[in-house]
Parts: C-alpha cells; structure tokens; sequence
C-alpha cells in the first residue's frame, strides 16, 4: 500500500510459523520509541504477543533508544500494550488457549502517521516440515530457471 512505510520484518517468523490468520492492531508507544522506529530501528526477532486479562501484550520486541533521546529515552526490551477490538481479543484468547497458536508479530510499519503491527496467528512448525519448505523452494527456483533457460 502506497501510504504504509515498513519499519521491521519477522522474515523468521514465516520459516518457524505455519500462518493461519493475521490482524492489524494498533500499539501504544511513548515519544522516543515513535521517533526511532521512523528512524527505522526495530527488531522483531523473538517476540510475541500474550493476552493478559482483557488486553493485548507485545513481548520481547527491541526498538532501540532514540539517538537524540535524554535521560527519559525509553527501555528498548519494555512490554507494549497492542490496541484490538474487545472482540477480536476475545476470539484470539479462544484460538491461542484451545489450539495451541501462538501471536506473533510480523512487521511494524506506519499506516498515515499512526504504528500498526501486523498479528498473525501461528502454528509452529516441525522441523521436517521446515526442511520440506526449504527443499519446495529450492525445487521451484530450480524449475523457474529451466523455463527461463528454455525461453532464451
């Protein structure tokens, strides 16, 4: 989308996660994390999300101190409170609690001046499962590049 500017990416997330659905949800951020993460110093790697009563928690996620920042610059590692419908909380209590999914985050970007993260309920893969995404991959580069060889 035109007016989203990306500021982190979990590629790993998509290699350990089966991805079965993803939301949007706003995040509650003070000052000095606002202007590093324009700056582009985030770090999704390792991180979740948890519900904790009726909300929403980001866990885990580093977004470094703010290079102009004083003595109030922010705690990179702080836990941040994610903003969903009362709703959409619930429904994902249900899922995380009875299949065994896991929230993970998988970017933070900027949506007008507002920062959104992109949820996504996810399934952890085996590892052969990794090992067999990792082969169809390769297969499939493989074939592309006869078929370009081929056109030439």
């Amino acid at each position: 989308m035109p007016d989203e500017k990306v500021v982190a990416t979990n590629r790993k997330a998509y290699h350990d996660y089966e991805i079965e659905e993803v939301y949007e949800a706003g995040i509650v951020l003070q000052g000095t994390e606002v202007k590093s993460l324009r700056v582009g110093r985030a770090n999704l790697r390792d991180s979740f999300a948890r519900v904790k009563g009726d909300e929403l928690y980001l866990h885990n996620t580093h977004i470094s101190p703010y290079s102009h920042g004083n003595i109030a610059n922010h705690e990179p590692r702080r836990i941040r409170k994610l903003l969903l419908h009362k709703a959409e909380i619930k429904r994902l209590m249900g899922k995380v609690a009875e299949r065994g999914l896991t929230l993970v985050p998988l970017r933070i970007y900027f949506k007008g001046n507002v920062a959104k993260v992109e949820l996504a309920l996810a399934r952890g893969k085996a590892r052969y499962d990794k090992r067999r995404a990792i082969a169809d991959r390769d297969a499939k580069r493989d074939i592309d590049r006869a078929l370009r060889e081929r056109q030439k």
